[in-house]
């Protein structure tokens, strides 16, 4: 529906009418696709970098007018064609020569160069910084993310698993694990099951608290590490806006929407209390919502419903999410008709809606509390 209503939007001319795809251009789309398709996938095997080679190698063959002819179950152009920055800038911190000291930061991941520069590295480099007796090295919980990238820009991260044997090979005896998960939630609990089968062959090993702390009983308990994420990150959107602070935007008539990922684990109820702590803090036109609609009040349409009957008339959208990924770019800011930019613009209801596509990890204040998590069980 959405690419006919673009196609009609401009008068049609000679270049926009595509010849019909040959049976043999069709043919080589198809097979880079079915190469996608079999690299995006959780499991790693010992095939994986051999497989993403190839599927790299068939996309470089072909010719600009076939790349667009790619499409598979998840497979589209944009898997090799679409800019998200230079993955030169990024270290992926997989070196050996640990020493017998580690921070291992461990992050879900992003395929999004820009932000995994910004966002993570931002976090990594403060915990190195922080704690320069300890080697800091990263791993993605996402075998997904890892193999685009390695893929695309061939650069290799480590997963769990490879990182903590990375651990043990090079004789570390202190493990220090911080997580830039947002809260106690799947990705954190897989995490503790992975982390079960290596804490025997490490003198020490301590987990460090996600970004938001203990989750709480329900929707009324909030925290220090929420409200000092909750002040970061609208001191941040209320002055990428170009407002003098949350109150001078509420008096334009400005509503900051942020929006998280959403979960269907108990965890859920973290993004409910980070509502209550905007209340707390008297941010009345800041809405928490998210893209999966769990907790229920945080689905797109209750959040709109919210925002209109405050009478707000501008919105701000930004992610509420530590890396502004794919979720931060498609979901959010895309102009799909199922993103949230356009689910706002299509009610009618705004005179604006923008957006910021920014992460949490690359906020000081932020950084600045993942490194008190860290130090708290250094200590």
């Amino acid at each position: 529906m959405g690419k006919k209503e673009k196609w009609y939007d401009h008068k049609v001319s000679v270049s926009d009418v595509k010849p019909e795809a040959s049976d043999e251009d069709q043919a080589a789309a198809d097979n880079v696709a079915k190469l996608i398709d079999a690299i995006y996938v959780q499991e790693r095997t010992d095939k994986t970098d051999e497989q993403c080679a190839e599927a790299k190698k068939a996309w470089d063959a072909l010719t600009d007018s076939q790349k667009e002819l790619v499409e598979g179950e998840e497979a589209d152009p944009d898997y090799f064609g679409r800019d998200t920055g230079d993955a030169s800038k990024d270290d992926a911190l997989n070196a050996d020569k640990i020493g017998d000291k580690e921070i291992l930061v461990v992050s879900f991941g992003t395929s999004f160069n820009e932000s995994r520069v910004e966002d993570i590295s931002g976090v990594e480099k403060a915990l190195a910084a922080a704690y320069p007796d300890y080697a800091v090295r990263r791993a993605f919980t996402a075998q997904i993310i890892i193999n685009h990238v390695l893929a695309r820009d061939n650069e290799a991260i480590d997963n769990v698993d490879q990182a903590l044997e990375r651990a043990v090979n090079n004789g570390v005896k202190e493990l220090i694990v911080q997580p830039t998960h947002l809260m106690h939630g799947a990705e954190y609990d897989e995490l503790m099951d992975a982390l079960k089968k290596y804490e025997s062959k490490f003198t020490k090993v301590a987990v460090a608290e996600p970004l938001l702390g203990e989750v709480g009983k329900d929707a009324s308990v909030i925290n220090k590490d929420k409200e000092t994420v909750a002040k970061a990150v609208v001191a941040e959107a209320v002055k990428t806006a170009k407002f003098d602070s949350i109150e001078a935007a509420d008096k334009d008539g400005t509503a900051f929407v942020l929006m998280g990922h959403g979960t269907s684990h108990t965890a859920n109820v973290t993004y409910s209390q980070m509502q209550t702590q905007m209340d707390k803090l008297g941010y009345k036109n800041v809405f928490i919502g998210t893209v999966e609609g769990e907790p229920e009040e945080t689905e797109l349409s209750k959040v709109i419903e919210k925002v209109k009957a405050a009478g707000y008339k501008k919105v701000v959208l930004r992610p509420l999410m530590v890396v502004a990924g794919d979720h931060a770019n498609n979901d959010m800011a895309g102009d799909d008709a199922d993103s949230w930019k356009s689910g706002f613009k299509a009610t009618g209801a705004f005179d604006s809606v923008e957006c910021q596509i920014s992460g949490l990890g690359r906020i000081a204040d932020v950084q600045k509390l993942y490194v008190e998590h860290t130090g708290a069980v250094i200590k």
